[in-house]
């Protein structure tokens, strides 16, 4: 069952933001940071967690993806902003946030920025600052790549991104079945059972806007404008064994350096989420 997938807020500064809906309507609020190359749609299989769990699932699209307007020069803790515009304007007060992948990072900001309206936080398969030393070249190759080509030839890389997204509408199950094939075999497996059209249609609507794709890989690269160890409220970080994407050594790193993490390891690759949605948000209403 899908939620609501295409409501529009105008923010202060005029731009639009774009944010789906799942779960309960009535629930206890959690907002999304959805992961790179991806859009407000990557929760889409969290939607029956949600509904049983009791939580209202907001996510939103970050500015240049999905149908957000753009903000160039933005950074992962500028974001924040924006999610509590979000909130403000929907008349959520306390909530907590959950982010995937490069998500994670945005997450933790969020954590950061409103910690009297944050009740916890979930960093799942993501990533220690990319600014540190080393940790860039810890990425996979794919990452490393896009990187350094949105910073270097943004123009290329928004036609690279364009023709992606291509691919992805006009060869939904090819594209899905080549991405199974290239994420490993336990993400293939998450794919294959949700479906390559519907990742595919993930895919095409999060590179609606091949520019603001760019603009993802240049924020992520920039400082977070805090640490892991600033972070005050509960966080909790959850890995999955087989992620072929994350560093193995990343999320004890990152749990270690948070002062009231705990870490989660459970079976599953970079997609670990969508085998644990209904842990993940029972872990989040804790405490609340």
């Amino acid at each position: 069952m899908e939620g609501t997938v295409n409501r529009l807020i105008r923010l202060r500064d005029g731009r639009s933001m774009a944010y789906a809906e799942y779960g309960a309507p009535d629930g206890f609020v959690v907002v999304n940071a959805h992961g790179g190359l991806a859009c407000r749609l990557d929760v889409e299989a969290a939607h029956d967690p949600a509904v049983e769990a009791g939580i209202r699932l907001i996510s939103p699209d970050r500015p240049g993806v999905g149908r957000s307007d753009p903000d160039p020069g933005r950074t992962t803790f500028s974001w924040a902003r924006d999610v509590e515009e979000l909130l403000d304007q929907i008349g959520v007060e306390r909530f907590a946030v959950m982010g995937w992948s490069m998500g994670g990072q945005y997450a933790a900001a969020v954590g950061h920025a409103l910690p009297h309206r944050v009740t916890r936080v979930a960093i799942v398969a993501g990533a220690l600052p990319l600014t540190e030393f080393g940790v860039f070249d810890q990425l996979p190759a794919m990452d490393r790549y896009f990187t350094r080509m949105s910073q270097r030839t943004p123009r290329l890389a928004q036609r690279c991104f364009q023709v992606m997204g291509l691919a992805a509408r006009v060869a939904p199950n090819l594209y899905g079945r080549l991405a199974a094939r290239d994420l490993g075999q336990a993400d293939g497996e998450v794919i294959r059972r949700e479906g390559f059209a519907t990742f595919a249609r993930m895919s095409c609507e999060a590179m609606r806007q091949p520019a603001g794709v760019v603009q993802e890989y240049c924020a992520w690269m920039r400082p977070w404008g805090f640490q892991p160890e600033d972070l005050d409220v509960p966080v909790e970080i959850w890995a999955g064994i087989d992620d072929q994407l994350v560093n193995s050594s990343w999320p004890q790193r990152l749990a270690s350096r948070i002062p009231n993490a705990t870490l989660n390891i459970r079976e599953g690759g970079h997609f670990v989420a969508h085998l644990h949605y209904r842990e993940i948000f029972d872990s989040l209403v804790t405490g609340r």
